[in-house]
């Protein structure tokens, strides 16, 4: 038996279901003892980001887990070699929809008109204000962390006009982009953009330090994990003026919960973590997931 526990594209659960026994419930991770027993049963997992692939679940006896995205940290990736589970990220297939929300975000964000609706529908008029934004073209867009899908934001960026810097110590290259360190991306960029891991190396990596050393006014996107950005401070920050503006579409603890700092705070897109998730990525990631998970259970 195959468990999906979040959501797919449906052609490629019906797909699988042509092949094994499947069992479909995208509502598992909230579910957290359905999982377990329907767990024991299952030859392999498909999950998104929620599931929790650690601890017990590990004994459960499935051989592989695709995973409908590239993030690992919902994965204990060392317990599962130990016991001789695959992992199957699905690398590359939604690239262009993370990319495409970075630069998009950025550019609303910098335009500010956008975010005028309330002010309009209360009788307000604010055109001076809406009139202050700013162009994407000329700017410097930075990036910390330079893989694929970095690589494919500054391709965007070029294309409108803007100049690219990149910091990442592990980067094979720096095609497309001027190599910095991050401490001259943070001090020289008018949008940073975020492409790391979360790890004990990344976690709140854009601090209340990190926000004071940007320029003043710039934008701050995380479509990376949540993790990396001391949600707290960005908020300070944005209040302060510091920073003119911030979308988030992953969070430290998700959802959000009643307990977060974001109400009241202007300038800040919050999207619940669906930046690479657009019709035409998530049939691409499910088709990449379930044809890998067939061929390791060779069906």
């Amino acid at each position: 038996m195959i468990l999906i526990t979040e959501f797919m594209d449906e052609a490629w659960v019906e797909w699988l279901r042509g092949r094994a026994e499947v069992v479909y419930e995208p509502d598992l991770p909230d579910r957290p003892d359905d999982l377990s027993r329907l767990a024991a049963g299952a030859r392999a997992l498909i999950v998104r980001n929620r599931t929790q692939v650690r601890g017990p679940l590990l004994e459960t006896g499935f051989s592989c887990v695709g995973r409908l995205g590239v993030g690992l940290d919902n994965i204990d990736m060392d317990g599962c070699a130990s016991r001789g589970i695959e992992v199957f990220p699905a690398v590359g297939a939604n690239t262009l929809s993370v990319a495409e929300y970075v630069v998009t975000t950025a550019a609303v964000l910098r335009r500010g008109a956008y975010l005028m609706r309330g002010a309009m529908e209360a009788g307000g008029w604010p055109r001076g204000l809406a009139g202050q934004g700013r162009e994407m073209a000329g700017a410097v867009l930075g990036l910390i962390g330079y893989g694929g899908i970095a690589r494919e934001a500054a391709r965007l960026a070029r294309a409108w006009g803007m100049e690219v810097v990149a910091a990442d110590p592990y980067a094979r290259d720096f095609e497309g982009a001027r190599e910095a360190t991050a401490a001259e991306v943070l001090a020289q960029a008018d949008v940073v953009s975020l492409h790391v891991p979360l790890t004990d190396e990344t976690r709140h990596l854009i601090d209340a330090d990190a926000l004071a050393a940007m320029k003043p006014g710039a934008v701050l996107v995380n479509a990376a994990r949540g993790g990396v950005v001391d949600e707290a401070a960005v908020c300070a920050a944005l209040r302060s003026g510091q920073l003119g503006g911030a979308a988030l579409d992953t969070f430290e603890t998700e959802p959000l919960g009643p307990d977060h700092p974001f109400a009241g705070v202007s300038n800040l897109i919050l999207t619940p973590h669906i930046g690479g998730v657009t019709q035409e990525a998530n049939a691409r990631v499910s088709e990449m997931t379930a044809r890998r998970v067939a061929e390791h259970l060779g069906l």
